[in-house]
């Protein structure tokens, strides 16, 4: 699952969620069932140090394409890429050049900042998010921690002139508040809040400092941001005075930095700092590479619906080699998303086995990119290798191997629009309840406005975009949520098993189906 931008109201704080459940050792299934062995096994393979973390535009991202395709014709789904099993998608990586130059003066002093290790810009904000300034030139204001306070009694906006300058606020909470306000203060969802505050005041550029407690998350973050990719444009790039956003950065408080006031942190007061100017020039170099979704079909039983489809999807891809914790820098992403990729595997085979399949045919996509901005399901629905209208559904599996036994949630039936994917919800609803071992469905995140803003962060969400029916299915967040101890061996796979099946048992439903589970207006 991707993180959100945090100018897109990024909310990690729920990351530090209940740990996962360890599992016993899965017993084997009856012959045929999707079973904890077989996922178990599969996903070992997959999220493994030697797939080094599966980034998007890398050769490892390659590798794990290839372990699908293999796997998948060996299964014997009929291809429906492009390229036999392969949708080839052309990106570009975006890299900060070592041009680039950020620089506070102070009288005759000049200190220079370094990309990356003390402030990083937020470049591309994302899909529908105005591009940011890439010059920035002004006098520093520090915002102090650019909130109003009634206990203690503070506005830290109160008689500063933000206009030209270069704003710099702490997302973080002043002594003396208690710890409701300090928790909330310090999330980095209320980044878009401070943002919102200070971005109408027409600034240069903004500087958003965590604190210390959040370095971790900083150089997480700017590992990522250092490696964007995107899609390749054929566009000239949009020059700075067409951007409509002010340059943007995120940074770490650091004692003795000239972004913050001389007696930092004593004094926290809102105010101009005398004589100093922030200067920025951000390049960067855009080079093509390629990613792949992959692509396969269950064909159905029935001639005339078996040239319709139920969609399953997942991302294979996760965010590769980063900063180091515990001298491990492989973030093998064994929940986000090789347990929804495994699933989807597992499901594949079950039905292609069966002796009687579903009337519908059944199309699998596991998609690229979903962690640089859902890049592959985005690319899937704009160019589908198969009618967009003769998709009646898709199940989004991202995220299903943790948490407590019972938990699953459900996004789609409430968070999409115009009620297209409600009767699809119920149909889920109808299908759980059947089970030997039913779901209990948290529906928290289904809503378009929920502060995780979940309903945005997976691939389902494009193809909500287009009209069609989804059923987003994951177990949540959790403490390794981005973090190199998502591995293999803190998966639940007797509860994986369990959602596989249920994911399972919804695609037979819909594929067998004469109807079509909602359209827009239902």
């Amino acid at each position: 699952m991707r993180r959100l931008h945090p100018l897109l109201v990024l909310a990690l704080s729920a990351c530090a969620r209940a740990p996962g459940v360890s599992s016993p050792t899965p017993m084997e299934a009856p012959r045929g069932e999707i079973g904890a062995a077989e996922l178990r096994r599969d996903l070992f393979a997959f999220a493994a140090d030697s797939m080094r973390g599966r980034e998007t535009g890398t050769e490892d991202a390659a590798r794990a394409a290839q372990f699908l395709t293999d796997r998948i014709q060996q299964l014997g789904l009929e291809p429906a890429g492009d390229s036999l099993y392969l949708q080839r998608i052309p990106l570009q990586r975006e890299r900060f050049t070592a041009t680039s130059r950020m620089v506070v003066t102070d009288g005759g002093r000049t200190v220079a900042l370094s990309i990356g290790r003390d402030l990083i810009p937020l470049v591309n904000l994302g899909p529908g998010v105005p591009p940011a300034r890439r010059v920035a030139d002004g006098p520093l204001v520090f915002a102090g921690y650019g909130t109003t306070l009634a206990t203690p009694r503070r506005d830290d906006f109160a008689g500063l002139d933000l206009e030209d300058k270069v704003v710099v606020v702490v997302n973080g909470a002043p002594p003396g508040v208690d710890s409701a306000t300090r928790a909330n203060l310090e999330s980095e969802s209320t980044i878009s809040e401070r943002l919102a505050r200070i971005l109408p005041a027409r600034p240069a550029a903004v500087i958003v400092l965590f604190t210390e407690g959040k370095r971790q998350f900083f150089d997480q973050l700017s590992s990522e941001l250092s490696r964007t990719i995107t899609r390749q444009s054929i566009s000239d790039d949009v020059p700075d005075s067409e951007r409509p956003l002010p340059m943007i950065m995120l940074g770490v408080v650091r004692a003795g930095s000239p972004l913050l006031p001389v007696r930092w942190p004593v004094d926290d007061r809102a105010q101009v700092l005398e004589g100093r100017r922030f200067a920025a020039r951000v390049f960067q170099q855009r080079v093509p590479v390629s990613g792949f979704n992959v692509v396969g079909v269950v064909r159905g039983s029935d001639p005339v619906l078996s040239r319709t489809f139920v969609a399953l999807g997942a991302h294979y891809d996760h965010l590769g080699i980063v900063t180091p914790v515990h001298d491990d820098s492989i973030a093998n992403g064994a929940d986000d998303d090789g347990s929804g990729t495994v699933a989807l595997l597992a499901i594949a085979r079950n039905l292609q086995s069966a002796a009687v399949k579903p009337r519908r045919s059944v199309l699998f996509v596991w998609h690229v990119g979903e962690e640089k901005g859902l890049l592959g399901s985005a690319w899937f629905v704009d160019h589908p290798t198969v009618p967009i209208d003769s998709i009646v559904a898709q199940l989004n599996a991202d995220m299903i191997g943790r948490n407590a036994r019972t938990l699953l949630y459900v996004v789609g039936p409430r968070a999409a629009p115009n009620g297209q994917s409600k009767r699809l919800g119920a149909i889920v609803d109808s299908v759980n309840a059947a089970e030997r071992e039913p779901f209990a469905i948290n529906r928290e995140w289904d809503s378009a406005t929920h502060p995780e803003h979940i309903y945005e962060r997976s691939d389902h969400y494009n193809y909500a975009r287009k009209g069609i029916p989804i059923a987003f299915f994951t177990t949540g967040l959790h403490a390794d949520y981005h973090k190199p101890s998502d591995e293999a061996d803190k998966i639940d796979y007797e509860k994986l098993a369990r959602v596989a099946r249920l994911i399972r048992d919804v695609t037979v439903v819909l594929g067998n189906s004469s109807s079509r589970p909602g359209t827009i207006g239902q």
